[in-house]
């Protein structure tokens, strides 16, 4: 639409946006007719993600589909997609567990080339409809499940990177998480138990059955929680070391299956 942004801006600035402006150009960039601007305006001055408004989110270089309800995916995230890329190759068997709006592995195969082969799960069919729409592109398999259970059999022992951004945030310390987000995203990709680490646990787990040998299992986590989730992976036979980006407050740790 072409409309003055300026009283958008108004209203936005006036329930508390930050970034008015730039808000105001992605609504009316995303509004077809006035009447889809006023619902879009009257979501976000409510609250609601400006992502989930406007249908999309901008991540490693993609625009991610997302509806409401559905996790947005987050900048820092974007490390993790680095780090993966600089470990990966073309053809690679890439699985994406709690995959949410499937952000993480486009951006992957999106870097690593047509005969990237992926899968990707979720237990969020709000979620899966979204990231089935953004691994299309890539050929990408998404299955809707608890964590690994919806895999087909075939898979097992021939993942080369296994990505996941599974839930980390303890349980007690929902309340302080942003009002966007605990507030219009789903528990289940929020909330990781009471120390944050039970879904992390249950990727460890589960990863040695779908590594193929020397075979990456990237995690992300805090800071704070990686010594934690670095020995939930050595209790389970992987190499596991810590990468950190400071500046974008961002922690992977990796863990290889031994060759």
């Amino acid at each position: 639409m072409s409309l003055p942004p300026t009283p958008l801006t108004d209203r936005l600035r006036a329930a508390g946006c930050v970034f008015a402006e730039d808000e105001a150009r992605l609504l009316l960039a995303a509004a077809t007719d006035p009447a889809q601007l006023d619902r879009m305006l009257e979501l976000r001055c409510a609250g609601h993600p400006l992502e989930q408004v406007v249908g999309f989110a901008e991540f490693a270089g993609l625009r991610i589909a997302l509806a409401p309800g559905v996790f947005v995916p987050r900048r820092r995230s974007e490390f993790l997609v680095e780090r993966a890329a600089a470990l990966g190759r073309p053809g690679a068997v890439l699985l994406d567990l709690c995959c949410g709006s499937g952000a993480i592995g486009a951006a992957l195969a999106a870097r690593l080339g047509p005969d990237t082969v992926l899968h990707a799960a979720d237990v969020d069919p709000a979620a899966v409809a979204c990231a089935r729409r953004n691994l299309a592109p890539y050929g990408g398999l998404v299955h809707l499940g608890d964590l690994d259970a919806p895999l087909p059999p075939a898979l097992r022992g021939r993942v080369d990177l296994l990505l996941a951004n599974a839930p980390y945030v303890p349980t007690g310390e929902i309340p302080l998480l942003p009002p966007e987000a605990r507030d219009h995203e789903p528990a289940t990709a929020l909330d990781g138990g009471a120390d944050g680490l039970a879904v992390q646990r249950r990727v460890a787990a589960a990863a040695p059955r779908w590594l193929a040998p020397g075979g990456r299992l990237l995690i992300e986590t805090s800071g704070r929680q990686a010594p934690a989730t670095a020995a939930l992976l050595a209790g389970r036979g992987l190499e596991a070391h810590t990468e950190q980006d400071e500046e974008r407050d961002a922690t992977v740790v990796i863990g290889v299956r031994p060759r």
